[in-house]
């Protein structure tokens, strides 16, 4: 698919904020990366995590020490796999039913954080793209964030669908927060839960037959409501959705939104492109 930013005014760098940051090999924002157009400010509370990504030097990035939340002292629960470490304890009972989980979510350390909001983060002073990977405890985060929500115009979180840590809102509640501050469902990206003991599908552990458990959810600001957005920001969000999720019915209308503002030909510029394929 051709470069959306062939056809655009200058759109200064997206701002990314990412709670939960540890490296895991690629990340759902590295197109945005990869054309020069972002900057990154993550959050990862493990400190030899935090210190293993500032080291390595990537452009553009910044990690800091931070657990967010609620700005409340709370326990985080540091697990067997780093991955499924959580403010939340894991939920075992649950957990045990099904291949391949119990076993990844084993705590073996326990740290007191005094957690810190969003909003009282000064080194946040815009957010374009907002990323949620905190193992359950997602909708405190968004509590704290209100500021960072207003600036926000797609947020990118993990949500599940069963309660895999103890007390954990879910799904329903992390929709209706978000719903709440001015965002609207756009979609999954990606899926995921795994078979019920003792069925194995396939001899492999991690497949799911039928119970989804958990998914990343996209939600962007109110498609209903785009002319209330100022012309930069329906930019980036147009740049988002067409490199991050290749939604590009969706990036056009915030490009109609922008040629309303800003009487340009915008949209008519990027159908083209997307009908001639280059």
């Amino acid at each position: 698919m051709f470069n959306i930013l062939e056809i655009l005014p200058p759109v200064g760098k997206v701002q990314v904020i990412d709670v939960g940051a540890m490296d895991l090999g690629a990340e759902i924002y590295d197109p945005l990366l990869k054309a020069g157009v972002a900057s990154v400010l993550g959050f990862e509370c493990v400190q030899a995590e935090c210190d293993r990504l500032n080291a390595m030097s990537r452009e553009s990035r910044t990690y800091l020490p931070y657990a967010i939340g609620d700005g409340t002292t709370r326990a985080f629960h540091e697990c067997n796999y780093p991955m499924t470490s959580s403010l939340l304890e894991p939920n075992s009972a649950l957990l045990d039913r099904f291949q391949n989980l119990e076993n990844l979510t084993q705590v073996v350390k326990q740290h007191t954080f005094a957690t810190k909001r969003l909003d009282d983060i000064p080194q946040i002073t815009g957010a374009d793209f907002l990323k949620l990977d905190v193992q359950g405890a997602e909708l405190d985060v968004l509590n704290g964030g209100d500021r960072v929500l207003t600036d926000a115009v797609v947020v990118h979180t993990e949500v599940e669908f069963v309660e895999m840590y103890k007390g954990q809102p879910l799904f329903a509640e992390v929709d209706q927060r978000l719903r709440r501050s001015g965002f609207v469902f756009h979609k999954f990206a990606g899926l995921a839960g795994r078979t019920f003991k003792p069925l194995i599908v396939n001899n492999d552990v991690n497949q799911c037959l039928s119970q989804m458990l958990w998914a990343d959810a996209v939600y962007v600001k109110d498609f209903m409501a785009l002319d209330h957005l100022p012309s930069e920001k329906l930019l980036r969000m147009a740049v988002i959705l067409h490199m991050v999720y290749g939604s590009f019915d969706l990036a056009m209308q915030a490009l109609l939104a922008y040629d309303r503002q800003c009487s340009t030909g915008l949209a008519p510029t990027y159908l083209q492109r997307l009908t001639q394929g280059r």
